[in-house]
């Protein structure tokens, strides 16, 4: 079986019921499984999560797409999320015997119907991207929304599908293939959204520097999170075989101390995959042999990173592994082609 992940973030997290119209329309199709919904009100967005095989999954995508443009009027959309669209990114990444470069064709499917029949503006990002600094999302949210209406105008911004015409109430989309990713935020012991920033803008110049001790293949923003009452580092992790989830965490530690704060825990927006969490228990325990379980191997990951901190954590409902692991056959919910 093919098994292809969809992870749209959509800049709604605020109103729960145009969430839960748009999770309805993911769900309303056949073959497709939605697997979590994950909001939040400072940052005005939604990300969901759900699996199928291509053709399923890139029809749910749509009508999502779809219902989110209904219901979101990025005119009045405000939050601590960068964004440039209603349906901000639609990233599509290859699970099981799916390959990249079937996501790479996905997404131009799933790009073009876009532009076509929704009118909106679509940039293909990551894997997808045609020129090399589309592939960052940095880029291509410059300015935010706000910003877009004068950047979709110029020639060297044009979308790579639909006209260069701005679209006042649903932005534009980034849509394309991607490996997995882990979006990982750590909670700060203080309310100043500038100490955030500045170790958020110290990760990304150690990154760009390549100095000694950087987090590659990671992103990192800074801000404030009013439902937790704390500043976060809101980071990326786009290759935790690169970056570990203990080496983002330890080396927020040591930043924040130098500004005289401390960590107190962390939280994982959508789902993650498990090996991640057992390196980080491995590293626990200053072990790399296989002897632990999975169980005690998580728990230790948990308590370290303090996954708890701000809600709770459950790997049962919260590990892409596991929640695979749960679902029924789905090829024989697929539609015929």
């Amino acid at each position: 079986m093919q098994l292809i992940e969809c992870v749209p973030n959509f800049s709604e997290g605020r109103n729960l019921s145009s969430v839960e119209s748009i999770s309805r329309a993911i769900v309303g199709v056949k073959g497709v499984h939605l697997l979590d919904v994950d909001s939040n009100a400072s940052a005005n967005r939604t990300v969901m999560t759900f699996v199928g095989e291509a053709g399923a999954v890139c029809e749910a995508a749509f009508q999502a797409i779809a219902v989110a443009q209904s219901l979101i009027d990025m005119r009045s959309q405000r939050g601590a999320h960068p964004r440039i669209g209603a349906t901000d990114v639609c990233p599509l990444v290859p699970l099981a015997d799916a390959s990249m470069q079937q996501c790479i064709e996905l997404s131009h499917k799933l790009s073009a119907r876009v532009a076509s029949e929704l009118e909106i503006p679509v940039y293909l990002y990551a894997k997808s991207a045609k020129r090399p600094e589309r592939r960052k999302l940095a880029f291509l949210r410059k300015g935010q929304y706000e910003a877009l209406k004068k950047r979709i105008e110029k020639e060297n911004f044009a979308p790579d599908y639909g006209p260069n015409i701005f679209n006042a109430r649903a932005g534009a989309t980034a849509i394309g293939a991607r490996d997995l990713l882990i979006a990982f935020n750590i909670n700060l012991a203080t309310t100043s959204r500038e100490i955030a920033e500045k170790i958020a803008r110290q990760i990304r110049r150690a990154r760009e520097e390549d100095q000694v001790g950087a987090l590659p293949e990671c992103t990192a923003l800074g801000w404030y999170i009013e439902e937790y009452k704390c500043a976060q580092v809101s980071m990326n992790i786009m290759d935790y075989r690169k970056t570990s989830l203990h080496g983002a965490f330890l080396e927020v530690k040591r930043l924040a101390t130098e500004l005289e704060t401390s960590v107190t825990g962390s939280e994982v927006i959508g789902l993650l995959p498990l090996q991640p969490l057992l390196e980080t228990g491995r590293y626990c325990l200053g072990s790399s042999k296989n002897k632990e379980s999975a169980d005690q191997l998580i728990s230790e990951a948990i308590d370290f990173l303090n996954l708890g901190d701000t809600r709770p954590f459950d790997p049962q409902k919260k590990v892409l592994d596991y929640r695979l692991q749960n679902l029924p056959p789905l090829r024989n919910m697929t539609p015929s082609s």
